[in-house]
């Protein structure tokens, strides 16, 4: 059974149109591999300051995604995600 999840990531600010769209598209596919379904993706804020630097970035942009995946999965998806190097911060909630 899948349950609701709310996924917020930090991307860096510097990306260029096209490289936002791949982060974006690759941040489906690790949710789409690991039998999850997004229901919903946007750019939440663009280009915000941090209230401290991370991976010595002092802004970024915030994308939002509503999806439902099994709960073993989110471990993968996590994973996944921290070894993107365009994805500062991920934070999933339930």
């Amino acid at each position: 059974m899948n349950r609701k999840y709310e996924g917020m990531f930090i991307l860096k600010p510097d990306l260029t149109e096209a490289e936002r769209k791949t982060v974006f598209t690759q941040i489906g596919e690790v949710i789409s591999k690991n039998k999850g379904e997004v229901s919903e993706g946007a750019v939440w804020s663009e280009k915000r300051k941090l209230c401290f630097p991370i991976k010595k970035q002092q802004e970024g942009l915030y994308y939002l995604v509503d999806f439902s995946a099994p709960t073993p999965a989110i471990k993968d998806i996590r994973g996944a995600y921290n070894l993107n190097e365009n994805i500062l911060r991920a934070l999933i909630t339930g």
